[in-house]
């Protein structure tokens, strides 16, 4: 968002699990979205998720102002790395109006945003917590 400089607005959707309280997702991550300025946070039930295609934490999507996808995909070069990669970079030259003409994608590292049909959301959101 720094290098953005108000070019965007940011929504971060916290994915809230059935039977979870809100505090579960009102976490330091949490409190360290919205404290980036351009940045706005929402607790989601799915609906939002499922609505753009989300199924992994970490998803990012870019959208020009008429509502076209620019960027879909990761923007860490593994799970919880910040620095430098492909999914950033496709951003900021997004920024600079470099815009490709198909929408960009990179590789997403994170948990599974819905249960395996096998696994009850508690324990599927177990397995992502380290």
């Amino acid at each position: 968002m720094t290098q953005a400089q108000g070019q965007l607005d940011a929504s971060v959707i916290f994915l809230k699990p059935p039977g979870f309280s809100d505090n579960w997702t009102k976490t330091a991550l949490w409190r360290a979205a919205v404290a980036i300025p351009g940045v706005s946070a929402m607790i989601d039930d799915g609906h939002e998720a499922r609505l753009f295609g989300a199924a992994t934490s970490g998803q990012t999507m870019v959208y020009g102002t008429e509502g076209r996808l620019l960027f879909s995909g990761g923007i860490t070069a593994a799970r919880g790395h910040f620095g430098v990669n492909a999914g950033a970079s496709n951003i900021a030259m997004l920024l600079e109006r470099a815009a490709p003409r198909a929408a960009g994608t990179t590789p997403v590292y994170g948990c599974a945003l819905f249960a395996a049909p096998s696994l009850p959301a508690k324990r599927s959101a177990a397995l992502c917590l380290k």
